[in-house]
């Protein structure tokens, strides 16, 4: 019988053809109580991969497409003035909900980005020295074009550090894109999509994900990659403590996807570079390769 982490999968790997392992990447974010950032090329199935998620965890979804006039009230909401009653009244702006999409995120003045980094980190929106909660769960996927292309604000670092994971789909192989150019229309393939895991199965896996084993000896294999990190020729600005954290959550949540309650070195490898990557920043100022993360684990031993 089939868990629903499995049945998750086999979905999602229906929609998203040829793409497992990025598709297990991004479960694992989420399972880590994370958001996820991912960076393509227009047309490679970014945001059919947010609907895919948000469908298949049943959650409440809003799609936020960002553009360089976009203001954060937009995003968060604003307050109006009721003449009936004489009161200002609070209308909450689409990022109240539990699945968000940020749509090219990227092309949106650093202002509107910054709208999002309370909500992100803290779980709530301050309007008007008043607090407003957000639901929960509380996800936010994000899709950004890559910088070169015209009309792009580079993410700062305060925002690019509030994603605990950044993932590429890429092109498809050749086999996965016949099926594509041939096979049945994607959007009413998401429309027929079924809630694999609801919002209490969902809450129980990232409880179990908080419990996982993580051994004394994985706590100091992570803790000398992030000094690695740090004192490498290659950086320029390694890796912070918030990033390990990240590092052994996701590490977790990989071990449960494969139905197991302890982190073993290969899942800390397994997500090591879709949690780091976009926290490095080389010393010539350029966005750090998987072959720069590869490095890293090749120079620090394992346990």
């Amino acid at each position: 019988m089939n868990t629903p982490i499995q049945t998750f999968l086999e979905h999602a790997n229906a929609i998203i053809l040829g793409k497992e392992k990025t598709i297990k990447l991004a479960l694992a974010c989420i399972l880590s109580k994370g958001h996820l950032l991912v960076e393509d090329v227009p047309g490679v199935g970014k945001t059919t991969l947010a609907h895919c998620f948000a469908r298949l965890l049943g959650l409440d979804f809003q799609r936020i497409q960002f553009t360089s006039d976009l203001l954060p009230a937009d995003i968060v909401g604003s307050t109006i003035f009721d003449r009936n009653n004489g009161l200002f009244e609070f209308h909450p702006g689409p990022i109240f909900t539990r699945f968000v999409l940020a749509d090219e995120i990227n092309r949106a003045t650093p202002k509107t980005q910054s709208a999002l980094l309370e909500a992100m980190e803290e779980r709530q929106v301050t309007i008007e020295k008043k607090t407003y909660p957000m639901s929960h769960p509380f996800i936010v996927m994000a899709t950004q074009n890559p910088g070169y292309q015209i009309g792009t604000f580079p993410l700062p670092e305060s925002q690019l550090d509030r994603f605990l994971m950044r993932l590429s789909i890429g092109y498809p192989d050749a086999n996965a894109e016949k099926l594509l150019l041939s096979g049945a229309d994607i959007r009413s393939q998401l429309e027929s999509l079924n809630t694999a895991i609801d919002v209490d199965q969902l809450n129980s896996i990232q409880q179990q994900v908080s419990k996982a084993h993580v051994s004394e000896p994985l706590i100091g294999y992570v803790q000398a990659l992030l000094e690695c990190s740090r004192t490498s020729p290659l950086f320029s600005q390694g890796l912070s403590p918030r990033a390990g954290i990240a590092l052994i959550q996701a590490s977790k949540a990989w071990a449960v996807i494969d139905n197991r309650d302890s982190v073993y070195p290969e899942d800390i490898q397994a997500v090591f570079a879709a949690v780091t990557e976009h926290r490095l920043t080389l010393h010539n100022n350029q966005a750090p390769t998987e072959r720069a993360s590869s490095i890293l684990l090749s120079e620090v031993a394992i346990p």
